[in-house]
């Protein structure tokens, strides 16, 4: 019998040991990142921001989503990124303390860009006026 049965055809978040893993991952990554120079043009004195890290079920792959300090070329530090997420990788092996070293891939954080794009919407003053409390109407009120 399956374990876990109750959660067919629902989409689960990630346990507890995902979550945890993801963090360890991430906040390992942030100090290799600040220590390692990396001779690629497209990191040359870029700072980047580890957001996020969604490791898969079996820890053995880890989504590194990451924002460049100032949001520009953020495609091209990406690439960066994964063209030396096995030099990466190597440096996490010596770091963390895991039965295996997860696979890394990089991937833009585009949460700040729906965020701004979000506040724009809400600032535009059509949406603005659909979004205010109406005045209440009189109509309430017994007229007898």
């Amino acid at each position: 019998m399956a374990r876990h049965s109750h959660h067919r055809g629902q989409a689960a978040g990630p346990s507890q040991r995902q979550l945890r893993a993801g963090e360890l991952v991430r906040h390992s990554l942030v100090e290799i990142l600040r220590e390692e120079d990396i001779t690629d043009p497209a990191l040359e004195g870029v700072s980047v921001t580890v957001t996020e890290v969604r490791m898969s079920p079996d820890l053995r792959h880890a989504t590194v989503f990451v924002e460049p300090l100032g949001g520009g070329n953020a495609s091209e530090v990406v690439e960066g990124l994964n063209r030396h997420a096995k030099f990466l990788r190597g440096r996490l092996g010596k770091q963390i303390d895991m039965k295996f070293t997860p696979d890394l891939k990089f991937l833009h954080d585009e949460s700040f860009n729906e965020a701004a794009r979000m506040n724009r919407l809400f600032d535009d003053p059509r949406v603005r006026r659909d979004l205010a409390p109406d005045e209440p109407s009189a109509a309430w009120k017994d007229e007898d």
